[in-house]
């Protein structure tokens, strides 16, 4: 596993890049609760904003607009096409071959995964298949009940974590699952039991992020050689 590189600066980068890039964005405290209305949503498409009017509570719809402009934002700084150009389309899933496996740019001169959770935004790009998450550490009984899906080796490690420290190691795991998921394009429709990520997993790259506290989150990268990760807390501009 490779260890992190926090350039701490927006990075433009370039579509061929061999690095994984991966922005660690925290929402302005001004739109965790209501809409920020300096946002521009017009970047969105018809779907993102269908997605985002259906949400019930105001700070859901917040974070949904802010992660979704500031993917749009990324990517436009990657691949020189307007935010509001930019098309994404759905690649085939691996367990049906229908297409509603992970999003992709349409053309795809390279990959994204996006991930958000309470005032907190990841976004990966890589040449390759990706996924990344972000989670909010569970209360003791999410862990207990959620230990139970997953292989026997994630359950052993978890379960021999003094209690107090299960959260944490249970979260590690989970957003390692779900990033590898996503970036399978399977998400949550393959069996959590199968893939034990708390070790190397053939072909991919799992990478632990610092999300500061009371979060976890993890990149997986579709990968036979190990690749840099470039983090950025800032969106790129200009």
């Amino acid at each position: 596993m490779t260890s992190p590189r926090d350039t701490g600066t927006p990075g433009a980068g370039t579509p061929g890049t061999e690095d994984v890039q991966v922005w660690i964005l925290r929402a302005p405290a001004a739109s965790r609760t209501v809409p920020d209305p300096d946002l521009d949503l017009t970047v969105l498409d018809e779907t993102e904003r269908r997605r985002m009017a259906a949400f019930v509570h105001d700070r859901d719809r917040a974070l949904y607009g802010f992660a979704h402009v500031a993917l749009r934002t990324v990517l436009s700084g990657l691949t020189g096409v307007a935010p509001d150009d930019l098309r994404f389309t759905r690649a085939p899933c691996p367990c049906c071959a229908e297409q509603h496996g992970r999003p992709v740019l349409s053309p795809a001169p390279l990959e994204f995964s996006l991930s958000h959770s309470r005032g907190l935004v990841l976004i990966g790009v890589a040449p390759t298949p990706i996924g990344v998450d972000v989670e909010l550490l569970p209360g003791p009984k999410a862990v207990e009940e959620l230990t139970r899906t997953l292989h026997p080796a994630e359950r052993a490690e978890i379960e021999a974590a003094p209690r107090d420290a299960r959260p944490a190691v249970f979260a590690r795991l989970w957003t390692r699952k779900e990033a590898y998921l996503k970036g399978l394009g399977t998400g949550l429709g393959r069996d959590l039991a199968v893939d034990d990520v708390s070790r190397a997993v053939p072909g991919w790259q799992l990478t632990d992020l610092s999300a500061g506290p009371g979060h976890a989150a993890a990149v997986a990268v579709a990968s036979p050689v190990p690749h840099g990760v470039r983090i950025h807390r800032t969106l790129p501009t200009g």
